[in-house]
């Protein structure tokens, strides 16, 4: 068992086991024809984070529909430029997964919206996520993987 006399022993044990996870990540993708930060940002549209208030709340977006966000909302969250952004939402209207649409309350601002397209490739990369992630843990057993949900919970929160 690896020792844990110190704080960066673990943070090295979860970046290494994060990694493990994420190896394949790009691979995983591939038969979608998605990047890494395609993905990204289809999932930002479509999946909300406990922690993140509902569109309506958030500064800037009243009147947004559940999943609608403006690009420069898209690029905070993903955490990159928005000129980075606008090239992956190009990326992404190209494939058809999202449309860009005038936003209601501000008709200077631009809203992007997952298309049906758009929604079901999500789910199905969610499904084989799901898949993927249930053979990592599987190498723990229950009782442990339940610790470490507990503890990644902790964490997060």
């Amino acid at each position: 068992m690896a020792s844990l006399d110190n704080a960066s022993d673990l943070g090295e044990l979860f970046h290494g086991a994060f990694r493990g996870l994420r190896r394949t990540w790009a691979e995983q993708l591939a038969p979608w024809e998605l990047t890494p930060h395609q993905w990204r940002a289809l999932m930002t549209l479509l999946r909300r984070r406990p922690d993140m208030p509902a569109p309506a709340a958030v500064s800037g977006e009243a009147g947004c529909a559940s999943g609608d966000i403006r690009l420069k909302d898209l690029a905070e969250r993903l955490r990159i430029a928005p000129r980075s952004a606008t090239e992956v939402v190009d990326q992404l209207e190209a494939k058809g997964l999202v449309r860009r649409d005038p936003d209601p309350t501000d008709r200077r601002a631009t809203l992007i919206v997952a298309t049906d397209a758009g929604k079901e490739l999500f789910a199905s990369i969610q499904a084989e996520r799901r898949d993927k992630s249930m053979e990592y843990f599987a190498k723990l057993s229950a009782a442990d993987r339940a610790e470490l949900a507990r503890i990644l919970t902790q964490l997060r929160d």
